[in-house]
């Protein structure tokens, strides 16, 4: 498994409490500074707005793998080129972009292609997977190979090619506390949210896979 290391930040804004059998209350109250990778932008938005409305309290342990992201080609709208494998991207004629190799994806994606044997033209190094999925876009460049949750995120201004299991690379995402953390029983509890069914389900309806 390969863990992705880019960041955002995300603020996560807690009030919220939940009374125990003796009749006394826990609160959490607080901003949480959650840092995870670029392509849970959106899905972590989604797992703070529901983490705010939520029963608190609960604890993880130990760092833990929440969910798990595998590779897919991105390509145009109606893929004009009829890309429908790696070895398509070799083809001539066909603009190639990905992410430099300082971004994880863009390391998966050189490892996905050695995988298959596919050696391509490569015509720009991107600094994100939201820069590929942009030229893609616009019609700048015919396919690149991205997370499937960002050619989910794009929805029909882009379509996706799924790479074959014995040449894909799975990303691990792994969620902890920072050491020393002020609100360290509300980030425990957002981490527990996160892990259970419905932190879960919001992940799956972005194209995540589970734990």
């Amino acid at each position: 498994m390969k863990l992705g290391i880019a960041v955002i930040g995300l603020l996560v804004s807690v009030a919220c409490g939940s009374t125990s059998t003796a009749g006394s209350t826990n609160t959490l109250a607080g901003t949480l500074n959650v840092f995870a990778a670029a392509s849970l932008t959106d899905a972590f938005n989604a797992e703070g707005r529901a983490f705010e409305q939520a029963h608190c309290g609960l604890t993880a342990g130990q760092p833990s793998t929440f969910a798990h992201n595998h590779l897919e080609i991105v390509v145009g709208r109606g893929n004009p080129k009829r890309i429908h494998s790696l070895a398509d991207l070799a083809k001539p004629g066909v603009i190639y972009i990905t992410e430099g190799a300082t971004v994880p994806a863009g390391r998966y994606s050189l490892q996905a292609l050695q995988k298959a044997g596919v050696k391509v033209k490569l015509k720009s190094e991107e600094g994100d997977v939201t820069s590929v999925i942009s030229k893609i876009e616009l019609g700048e460049a015919d396919a690149g190979i991205v997370y499937a949750t960002d050619v989910k995120a794009a929805g029909d201004k882009v379509a996706g090619v799924q790479i074959p299991d014995q040449y894909n690379v799975v990303a691990a995402y792994p969620i902890t506390v920072i050491r020393g953390a002020r609100e360290s029983d509300a980030a425990n509890a957002f981490i527990a949210f996160v892990l259970s069914a419905n932190g879960q389900s919001i992940l799956a309806s972005y194209g995540f896979q589970p734990a």
